[in-house]
């Protein structure tokens, strides 16, 4: 069956797809005897209930093949089932026992894989974003792309972590993902060599003839409020009097540390605010002290920017501290709750979501840009590291035009001297 066909068929079978999810969960659910009890409902338990074990009697009496008739396995099933209907996609997940245990080995910032958040979006999985330099990005794995095949076996009817799983290996194998790019309306298959995967915090330089520096938050992770002082402070020594704060492609992390980078550049007010499933609301204040709270800022966002980087973009937004720039967020917001289970797995539930410190609701809704400018698909976007040896025409001619945007509205976008002698280092001014 070609690749495209495969695709529509696929995408028809959403709808049916998500529909037999909580089927699934019905009917997968008892850790009993195997020739299956008798239908004993519990005082608590709901009446549909009955048909759940009725279905787990007649698959355990009737399946041809008894060997995968594993009571552990199905139990999970049921459970992946359950999880999946309640449509939290990308976020409220169930954990094996060795799914606990490499969580944890992630919270350690140290694994082996391809170096891309992976989330859920229409019940498919889809690249959220790859961090800056990791083999997914140098491979050219973009935010969006769908996640078709992983080394040719189908993954669009797993769970997220059965296909993260098949994404991770050890450091120098090869791995082949089939994706499809809904922009381009086609297949691709594009080979990775795993490596160590280092999650990176943030980088700073300043853009080429002008008094603008770019800093770069790769993700929101523990240490990235100290790197963005240090980052901040170098740039302000090094001449910056404005910033563009790039939080593109950024797959989010802590709250903690969306709180503290977002109380740089904010004096007063609320982060965020959190909504708790009783419906109660928690505000969280800005923390004093920030080393930029009159600096002017511009804020670069777009698809993949998710959960902690669009905290940090609706409050520079709703506090009217910059101006937001690129495409709607991905729309990113349950806080997660771990319950831990009896036989080492773990739930992680979405038991409360964040809203803007205006009150508007960022899940599966986005961060909208202030100032729209879409970026053609495999458009080059602009790296702390690329300003390290860019000149001022390299950087008129740039793909980026979100970056040329912002550098627009600060009036300081340059312009090369005509005059300049060719071959020459040319002479630059700065329109401000």
């Amino acid at each position: 069956m070609k690749k495209s066909l495969k695709i529509a068929i696929v995408t028809i079978g959403l709808f049916i797809l998500a529909f037999g999810s909580f089927g699934i969960g019905l009917a997968l659910g008892n850790t009993g005897n195997l020739l299956g009890p008798a239908i004993v409902r519990a005082e608590d338990q709901p009446e549909e209930f009955d048909v759940f074990w009725q279905v787990w009697q007649i698959a355990h009496r009737n399946f041809i093949d008894k060997d995968i008739l594993d009571t552990t396995q199905l139990t999970y099933g049921a459970i992946n089932g359950l999880i999946q209907a309640l449509g939290d996609e990308g976020h409220t997940r169930f954990l094996t026992p060795e799914e606990v245990k490499q969580q944890r080995t992630n919270i350690s910032g140290k694994f082996f894989g391809i170096g891309a958040q992976v989330g859920l979006e229409d019940g498919l999985p889809v690249i959220v974003a790859p961090f800056d330099g990791s083999p997914a990005d140098e491979a050219g794995v973009q935010s969006g792309d769908i996640i078709i095949e992983v080394d040719g076996t189908d993954v669009t009817g797993l769970s997220l972590n059965e296909t993260i799983s098949m994404i991770r290996g050890e450091k120098g194998t090869e791995v082949v993902l089939t994706i499809f790019r809904p922009e381009l309306n086609e297949s691709l298959e594009i080979s990775i060599i795993r490596d160590e995967i280092k999650v990176p915090a943030a980088n700073w330089n300043m853009i080429p003839g002008t008094d603008v520096a770019l800093i770069r938050l790769s993700q929101f992770s523990a240490n990235l409020d100290d790197n963005l002082i240090e980052s901040i402070k170098e740039a302000e020594a090094a001449g910056a009097t404005k910033l563009i704060v790039d939080v593109r492609n950024n797959p989010g992390g802590l709250l903690e540390q969306a709180i503290k980078v977002t109380s740089e550049f904010l004096s007063e007010g609320n982060v965020l605010i959190q909504e708790n499933a009783d419906g109660s609301r928690e505000p969280f204040p800005v923390r004093s002290g920030g080393v930029a709270p009159e600096v002017p800022i511009m804020v670069l966002i777009n698809h993949g920017t998710a959960s902690s980087s669009e905290i940090f973009a609706g409050a520079i937004q709703d506090h009217e501290r910059g101006t937001v720039i690129g495409e709607t967020s991905f729309g990113t917001g349950t806080v997660l709750r771990p319950f831990e289970l009896e036989d080492g797995s773990a739930l992680l539930l979405g038991t409360s979501q964040w809203l803007t410190a205006d009150g508007r609701l960022i899940r599966k809704q986005g961060i909208e840009p202030d100032v729209v400018v879409e970026l053609p698909i495999g458009s080059d976007i602009i790296s702390p590291d690329d300003l390290e040896a860019m000149t001022v025409s390299e950087l008129l001619a740039s793909e980026d035009a979100q970056v040329l945007k912002a550098l627009d509205l600060f009036g300081s976008l340059p312009q090369a001297d005509l005059d300049a002698v060719e071959g020459q280092p040319q002479e630059m001014t700065v329109t401000k």
